[in-house]
């Protein structure tokens, strides 16, 4: 799908002026056909016409049926047709095609056509010299098949004493309201007669022999008994109440037609009806009364930074049932007085003065309750006051191991940092909600500087000067796979919903991205499978709001094969799933309880599927829907402590329609609750599928209950429910016992500071002990997920003050699929290692998961939950936080207790010339010798490299400008990476190799063809190359010489070239994260697998021989380090000839690098046939992409 400054539709054979542009979110509607280009080619399309309205049609999901190679890249409608068969209509109304790695053609400055009767498609010849199609895949927008019901009768004249109109409605079923076409009201003028015997309005008297009879029923026509019935503005009396087929009479009342009524029930909203005649002496209305929905946020207010006399605005939007119409704003916790500020859901405040700084949050409130917002902090400057100082803070990075700085000596050089905080708004900017102009402290200047080291010159830039900057919009996804808890197996083509709106479906291997909508705090995602084999999957996901990507592995529970209920008899449903245990509770439905959606009673054979999540199995926690929390009185989110939740599917038998039911009682066996005071606090709760929030459906009373077969008395909390539109239930405690854990992330086991890891999904699941409080878990009873930022993250938890095991916890962390590893505690915990002091330590009993048996996964640590005693020092600094002191945790120092993981990885290292913190995307800074030339996409490259060899190798990657004129023989950045050993192969290591993807420079502008030079560590000689990347980098050229036996050259190949090539390319927009997925495809070998075990033998690139050097030799590797011409011409003297000047694996001055670099763009064509390894033959590495 193209996109345009606006929604435009454009046909076959018509062009567009050149001043078009592209933007990023705004569709392009194809009607017969068109073609797209970069907006700076002489090629532009397109006539413009209306697109058809979302509301009649959805999209498809999304087809990829050819790999870009030969002619270009081929999605046509005839083979999608063919292998998807009727997943596609027969006419599409529209079409949209992105890459695989989700880029539009624009983005990617490609042209490709389009055609609703052919399909898609990319010709190779016709884009930019030295370029070639991307993999496309398309999805289509089908028209929604639906047509009007009949009309149904004439409803009564709604005149009172003369002229009125009547009305007769049809239906647009098994659709949205606008997928049919017309109206579904029609009108007609009618007459009533005047009020018999009074000629006034009969709302103030009594008409004898009148009647008026009504209906009380629900959106979908189900019946409400038990409805109190009143004239609207007199609440008393109360004049009747609804049968049990939501019916009522009253007599007396005038059927004049100025009768409204007023109905409340509890549960409900309030209707008011008006009554019209039916005949001269009847009235009749009908009520429809809506559930009451608890007030949710859609907008919520944000932090601002003002300048002392500014004006700001803080916003608040809620929904609901009914809509909040009160708004409370708050100002430090304290009431603002409505009459001062005039405010509604909106506060502005004028001429701020100093002491108006501070925090603000807002309350809405309806009948169905109260929600609070996050708290939003105002900074107000005095005049003078800056926030960015132009004088950078200090920043060091490590330098390679032959680098020191000449007067200290040190391995570590400042190359500056400006603080990430935002910068006031422009004077006289216009009070809006969400500001567009933004501004950050970020980088105005950087400096080169030169760095001597051993043998060459090591060029750096340094930040020179700070300043207020367009801050850098931040792009925030979601990224992850759905797949069966039980075997793994991905959820193929799911729905998504992201609130109650289609998004999209998930891929063949469960895979799915989701783009979090700005100013988003709760995202909340449904997973619908189609084929109803698995259960609705509600998830909370987490998500880093600074920007970048965030990797979610979603599980979701299959449902219980459905049984056979007799709905004339009464049924008991037992709720537990532990083989060798007593259920948790059941299900009693009475005889007679079932009906249909419409409030038809249904009395054959029900299929019920009761899918219950038993939390006495650890296992079921990844399945779990929501993240259990619920919204107190004071409209704050509060935790639950779940003791099960169950799915319910009622369906007919044959038909398979959807049944509900009336009051069913739900009983918990009293025996299962351990925990003091739970049985008191259990609650029955249902999810709400649009918040994520559960919402309380019955209190518990306790009852004995006989049983005539096992001649046994056992004691149940019983409670009752109704299973109407909502189906997911749960068995939960509000636990008032609640703290927060505070967790970091670093790079590896040293624990640096300044190496903190960003985007790392930490999860805390709470464990219930046994009785008597053992080591031993009983049962897990939450669980939640937390991304950490630059100060980690705080994950709540529940705790106690009285006794330290009363709850413990399972901590993991995980970044993009790969697992983290927690401190070690075996055999006793350090303290420098754990992060937390004794001897609060020992009073949390930390333990890996490998304490006691060595040969487990080393994934996670448990510990217990002693809530901090404030009167103790030792404790008061944290891991562990009460509740009340969020803020003390998320703004707690490096310095204080917490708890800690690190990457699990072989040893590397990276070196940028142009410093770029990847946790850290707001210190991006546009510069030719950027790393990542865009802070919104980050593009990671690896490239695979085999060894064969008695140990592990250090493998470096020289990067360096190849063919940009601005670049051409300048430094990027130095990658080292060592090998890591194939346990299945002895002798042979492997390793992933970062390179510089070739590309376009940060102003997008001309691309680079990247120099990349491989040299292993130690006595190496190439003994093969994949033969299809060869052939590649021979048909694209420049290309490297790669006559130097010890080492491997190449000009980066443009495309994606995948596991065939041994090339790995990933693009996301967080950098770490598209490192992590790219480094998971590399160790395993495939272009969409993952796998941290390294399979040395698939997917390699360059394969390498390495021998153990004599004792007192030093390495190749690190003569190469101290004296790399030195090195090179001893290495050519012993393979008996002076060779090719091959590029060291570091450059000397900048003047020979360049020259040097020249000399390998002059080589031409020139290319290697090296064939001395199987590897290197071409049915070996030939597959195709």
């Amino acid at each position: 799908m193209l996109t345009f400054t606006d929604e435009t539709c454009f046909a076959e054979g018509h062009t567009v002026s050149k001043e078009a542009k592209l933007g990023p979110k705004l569709q392009l509607c194809l009607i017969s056909g068109g073609s797209s280009v970069p907006s700076q080619s002489p090629w532009v399309p397109a006539f413009a016409t209306p697109c058809p309205a979302d509301g009649l049609a959805e999209w498809t999901s999304w087809f990829n049926v050819d790999h870009p190679g030969g002619d270009g890249d081929f999605e046509s409608l005839e083979a999608i047709r063919f292998y998807y068969g009727e997943r596609l209509c027969a006419h599409p109304l529209d079409l949209e095609a992105r890459t695989t790695e989700w880029e539009l053609p624009s983005d990617v400055g490609e042209r490709v056509h389009y055609s609703l009767e052919r399909g898609f498609w990319c010709l190779n010849r016709e884009q930019l010299e030295g370029k070639s199609c991307s993999n496309y895949h398309v999805r289509f927008k089908c028209p929604l098949v639906a047509s009007w019901s009949e009309w149904g009768a004439w409803g009564p004249c709604s005149g009172s004493c003369g002229p009125g109109r009547r009305l007769r409605r049809r239906r647009c079923p098994g659709a949205r309201k606008d997928a049919c076409i017309g109206r579904s009201v029609e009108a007609q003028k009618c007459v009533r007669p005047p009020c018999p015997g009074t000629g006034m309005d009969c709302s103030g008297c009594v008409c004898q022999d009148h009647v008026l009879v009504g209906t009380v029923v629900t959106p979908v026509g189900r019946p409400l008994p038990g409805a109190r019935v009143t004239l609207k503005g007199r609440p008393k009396p109360i004049l009747a109440t609804t049968d049990a087929r939501g019916s009522f009479r009253v007599a007396g009342i005038c059927s004049d037609g100025h009768i409204n009524v007023s109905v409340q029930l509890e549960g409900f909203t309030q209707g008011v009806g008006r009554a019209v005649a039916s005949n001269s002496t009847t009235a009749s209305v009908t009520v429809i009364l809506r559930t009451l929905e608890k007030p949710y946020l859609v907008k919520q207010p944000e932090s601002r930074v003002r300048e002392a006399g500014q004006h700001v605005m803080f916003c608040c939007k809620a929904l609901g049932t009914p809509v909040p119409k009160k708004y409370y704003w708050y100002h430090n916790g304290s009431l603002l007085d409505r009459k001062v500020y005039k405010y509604d859901s909106n506060l502005v405040l004028r001429n701020l003065g100093l002491d108006q700084a501070g925090t603000y949050h807002c309350k809405a409130n309806s009948d169905a309750g109260t929600i609070k917002s996050n708290t939003a902090v105002l900074t107000v400057l005095a005049p003078g006051q800056q926030v960015c100082d132009p004088q950078p803070l200090e920043h060091l990075i490590k330098l390679p191991d032959d680098c020191h700085q000449a007067a200290s000596g040190s391995a570590y050089y400042n190359v500056g940092l400006c603080p990430d905080t935002r910068c006031p708004g422009r004077p006289g900017s216009s009070l809006r909600c969400g500001e567009s102009a933004n501004r950050c402290c970020s980088v105005s200047r950087l400096e080169m500087r030169e760095i001597q080291c051993a043998g060459y010159v090591l060029p750096v830039k340094v930040v020179a000067k700070c300043g207020c900057e367009k801050c850098k919009p931040p792009k925030v996804l979601v990224r992850g796979r759905v797949v069966a808890a039980d075997t793994q197996e991905p959820l193929r083509f799911a729905q998504i919903l992201l609130g109650k709106e289609k998004t999209g479906f998930t891929g063949y291997q469960g895979d799915f991205t989701i783009e979090v909508p700005p100013a988003t705090e709760r995202l909340v995602v449904t997973f619908i499978d189609g084929h109803q084999e698995f259960v609705d999957a509600i998830k909370v996901l987490p998500f880093d709001p600074r920007g970048g990507g965030v990797y979610q592995e979603v599980k979701v529970m299959r449902k219980k094969e459905p049984i056979s209920l007799d709905a004339g008899k009464s049924n008991i449903i037992p709720l537990g799933t532990v083989e060798g245990m007593d259920p948790i509770g059941e299900i009693v439905m009475p005889a007679n309880v079932f009906f249909y959606p419409n409030g038809e009673p249904y009395n054959g054979t029900v299929q019920a599927s009761i899918t219950f999540l038993d939390p006495r199995d650890l296992a079921t926690a990844a399945a779990a829907s929501s993240d259990l929390n619920y919204v107190d009185d004071n409209g704050e989110l509060a935790p639950l402590r779940t003791y099960g939740m169950f799915l319910v599917d009622l369906r007919a038998a044959g038909s398979g329609e959807e049944l509900q039911t009336g009051l069913v009682e739900v009983r918990v066996d009293a025996g299962q609750i351990h925990m003091a005071g739970h049985s008191e606090q259990m609650k029955l709760w249902s999810l709400n599928p649009t918040t994520g929030l559960w919402e309380e459906e019955s209190d518990f009373h306790t009852e004995t209950v006989g049983r005539r077969v096992r001649r046994e008395e056992r004691t149940f909390l019983i409670g009752n429910m109704e299973i109407r539109e909502r189906r997911l239930f749960n068995l939960d405690v509000p636990e008032r016992r609640r703290c927060f854990v505070k967790v970091r992330a670093y790079i590896n086991d040293k624990f640096i500071p300044s190496e903190q890891v960003e985007g790392v999904v930490v999860t805390l699941v709470n464990l219930e002990p046994a009785p008597g409080y053992s080591a031993n878990p009983r049962a897990w009873g939450r669980f939640d997920s937390a991304v950490t930022g630059p100060n980690g993250a705080c994950l709540p938890a529940f705790c106690d003050a009285d006794r330290a095991d009363a709850y413990t916890a399972y901590i993991t962390a995980a970044l993009g699929g790969e697992e983290l590893e927690p401190a070690p505690s075996s055999p006793q915990p350090h303290p420098g290692t754990v992060g937390v002091t004794q001897p609060y330590l020992d009073k949390l009993d930390y333990r890996r998961t490998d304490h006691d048996d060595p040969a487990l996964k080393k994934n996670g640590f448990r510990i217990n939950l002693a809530k901090p005693n404030p009167n103790n020092l030792d404790e008061i600094q944290g891991p562990i936080y009460p509740w009340r002191s969020l803020r003390e945790c998320e703004d707690a120092p490096v310095t204080a207790n917490h708890f800690r993981f690190s990457r699990v990885e072989a040893d590397k290292y990276e070196y940028n010339v142009v410093p770029f913190r990847e946790s850290e995307l707001s210190s991006w800074t546009g510069d030719y010798l950027s790393w990542w030339p865009n802070p919104q996409e980050f593009r990671a490259c690896f490239i695979k490299v085999k060894i064969q060899g008695p140990q592990d190798y250090m493998v470096r990657s020289h990067n360096a400008g190849g063919s940009h004129p601005r670049t051409q023989g300048q430094l990027y950045g130095l990658r080292d990476a060592r090998s890591v050993r194939d346990m299945e192969h002895p002798g042979t290591s492997a390793a992933c190799v970062e390179f510089k993807c070739s590309g376009m420079l940060f102003d997008q502008h001309l691309s680079d063809r990247t120099l990349v030079t491989l040299i292993p560590q130690g006595s190496c000689r190439r003994v093969a190359v994949n033969s299809l990347l060869r052939e590649y980098l021979a048909r694209h050229p420049p290309v490297a010489p790669t006559d130097d036996p010890t080492g491997f050259s190449m000009i980066a190949p443009v495309d994606p070239l995948g596991h065939n090539y041994g090339i790995y390319t990933v693009t996301d927009q967080n950098p770490r994260l598209a490192k992590e997925i790219a480094i998971g495809r590399c160790f395993d070998g495939t272009s969409d697998g993952f796998s941290r075990e390294m399979k040395a033998d698939v997917g390699i690139a360059v394969t390498f021989q390495c021998q153990e050097r004599p004792a007192g030799q030093r390495s190749l590797f690190q003569r190469l380090l101290d004296s790399p011409r030195t090195a090179l011409d001893d290495i050519r003297r012993e393979m008996g000839g002076p060779g090719r000047r091959s590029l060291s694996p570091s450059p000397t001055r900048r003047v020979s690098g360049r020259r040097r670099r020249m000399e390998i763009l002059q080589a031409g064509t020139e290319t290697e046939t090296l064939t001395r390894n199987p590897e290197d033959a071409p049915g070996t590495q030939g597959n195709s992409s």
